[in-house]
């Protein structure tokens, strides 16, 4: 029998020693890069943010990539309960639009980068956005091999999905062999445990018609294989019909 579940840490987050002695089917590695994860990387319990789509210009200061990243991630586990395995645990970042603006001023902060490099940095991180949608994963699964998703018979598919139906099947899938210092800040759930990636998926069909449906109340990635299936989903606000497309090259 499995489980499906899909939480955000917060406040009822068990303590180590709990969780050590209460899973101890679990491998030494899942333990260690589980409390390694907890440590650095608390959700909020207040729920899950809805997140917006629109494009337009942003205010944001460095302070704010915190923030803001915790609205674009999401966290999600497989359990086989017969045996209490832990086969998948997945914790992924759309980078979006209102991400990359976030990030760029970040990283721009972090790396005091002039404003013409700021502002290069931006219109091409911004452009990017409407070429693909593109996800930074980083995953643990129950056998190593088994999480990775380029393999010719990977153990896991994954799939862009919709609440309209849509399923897409990425265009690249980018490994991260060694996570350094930038992933490592900047997505602090990345861990010596996890096999790290960037997903892309093409923002358009061959029909030309949208991967992920203006329709659409939620989007999201379901990693499918022998052992089960599981989703991660981000809940989208309602769109404004009034929205006008924003010039990136305007951009600053």
């Amino acid at each position: 029998m499995r489980r499906q579940s899909q939480r955000q840490r917060g406040n009822d987050e068990p303590r180590a020693n709990v969780a050590e002695t209460r899973l101890p089917r679990f491998s030494r590695g899942f333990a260690l890069g589980t409390l390694a994860l907890v440590g650095s990387w608390l959700f909020c319990a207040c729920g899950t943010p809805k997140v917006s789509m629109h494009e337009g210009p942003r205010e944001y200061v460095s302070t704010d990539y915190e923030a803001v990243l915790r609205d674009w991630t999401r966290d999600a586990e497989l359990i086989v309960m017969s045996e209490l395995d832990n086969v998948l645990n997945v914790t992924a970042t759309y980078e979006s639009w209102d991400f990359r603006w976030a990030y760029v001023v970040r990283y721009s902060s972090d790396y005091r980068l002039t404003i013409d490099q700021r502002k290069l940095l931006l219109e091409r991180s911004l452009s990017e956005s409407r070429e693909y949608h593109q996800f930074y994963t980083a995953l643990f699964a129950e056998k190593h091999k088994w999480a990775d998703l380029t393999a010719e018979n990977a153990a896991w598919i994954v799939r862009l999905i919709d609440e309209q139906g849509n399923e897409t099947a990425p265009s690249e899938i980018v490994v991260i062999k060694r996570p350094g210092a930038i992933e490592r800040t900047y997505f602090p759930y990345t861990t010596p445990w996890r096999s790290a990636f960037r997903l892309r998926f093409p923002t358009r069909k061959a029909d030309g018609s949208p991967t992920i449906s203006p329709k659409a109340r939620w989007f999201g990635l379901r990693f499918a294989g022998a052992q089960g299936h599981q989703e991660l989903t981000w809940e989208i606000e309602a769109r404004d019909s009034n929205t006008q497309a924003v010039s990136v090259a305007g951009a600053e």
